[in-house]
């Protein structure tokens, strides 16, 4: 049947020549969210599939001009982490690499007894090498320094989905299939077209909200687009200014002719600090003296100035 299917083009639907004269109960479309491409497609997929595909299948009996186009995710961050996780991978490790612990090439070492429940785990079999769960996905060895470019994502990844859900007997129109990004042009213009649309009509506008932002990628990394930390937001710190007094130590003395200086710590609970009774300087931990824009001279770690 599905031979058949591809032979008549079954699925293939063009706009009937009287469709706006067509009563909107006689028009069906279906759409199912774009699936990522960092990986194939896996029975959560086929799950939530079969909803759509059915949908589509009996609306068509029905009667009704269908359509059922469909899309592939590549935006945001996970396919080029995974894509720079590699490339550190093979740099570190070599090619093939040969991983901690491991007795040969592409090996992890023993995993104890802890079992993993997450969502990531269950995508990847626990393992934690992007080289080892591309492997796991039956890609061959020669391949995999390939996956060094996030390009190549793009490129392997959708035609095997595509003949996975052919092989499932989808009811799409694979003339409308397509994937995002501006590697696709047209998707691009279409979602440019969107915000400026809705720019236009005043629905959105720009803002400013605190995000978590990735310094390596120099952007926001939303939720998702991380490779671990799924679920953790921005969280607000309270920052307590202790002024410290001469005599200074020779580092802090130069800058002190400049401003005032304050030793400065974080806190969650900022009620807290009216009881403080003394404050903790790590030894081993290296601070740094910054100015602010106010002149004032700040001690703190690096970490928490940036």
């Amino acid at each position: 049947m599905q031979k058949r299917w591809e032979e008549r083009r079954t699925f293939e639907q063009d706009a009937p020549a009287n469709a706006e004269d067509l009563p909107k109960d006689q028009k069906f479309m279906v759409s199912f969210p774009y699936p990522y491409m960092n990986g194939r497609l896996h029975l959560g997929h086929a799950f939530s599939f079969s909803k759509a595909d059915f949908s589509v299948a009996y609306q068509r009996m029905m009667g009704k001009v269908c359509v059922f186009p469909f899309g592939f995710h590549c935006t945001g961050m996970p396919i080029k982490v995974s894509a720079d996780r590699l490339k550190n991978e093979i740099a570190t490790y070599g090619n093939p690499p040969v991983f901690p612990g491991a007795d040969e090439p592409g090996q992890e070492a023993a995993a104890g007894d802890k079992k993993q429940h997450s969502k990531v785990a269950a995508k990847t079999g626990g393992e934690k090498f992007v080289w080892n769960i591309l492997a796991s996905m039956g890609i061959p060895e020669e391949e995999l320094p390939l996956f060094q470019d996030t390009d190549h994502w793009l490129k392997y990844f959708p035609p095997h989905c595509i003949n996975d859900l052919k092989s499932f007997g989808a009811h799409i129109d694979w003339r409308r299939s397509f994937i995002t990004t501006d590697v696709n042009p047209y998707y691009d213009s279409f979602v440019r077209w969107q915000f400026a649309k809705l720019r236009e009509g005043q629905r959105i506008r720009f803002g400013k909200r605190y995000t978590i932002y990735s310094p390596l990628d120099g952007q926001a990394c939303m939720d998702h687009d991380r490779s671990s930390g799924e679920g953790i937001g921005p969280q607000e710190y309270t920052l307590i200014k202790m002024k410290a007094v001469a005599p200074f130590v020779p580092a802090l003395a130069e800058a002190a002719t400049a401003g005032d200086v304050f030793l400065v710590a974080a806190t969650l609970r900022p009620e807290t600090m009216y009881g403080i009774t003394n404050s903790w300087v790590g030894p081993e931990v290296e601070y740094g003296i910054y100015r602010m824009a106010d002149g004032s001279i700040f001690v703190c770690t690096p970490r928490s100035m940036r």
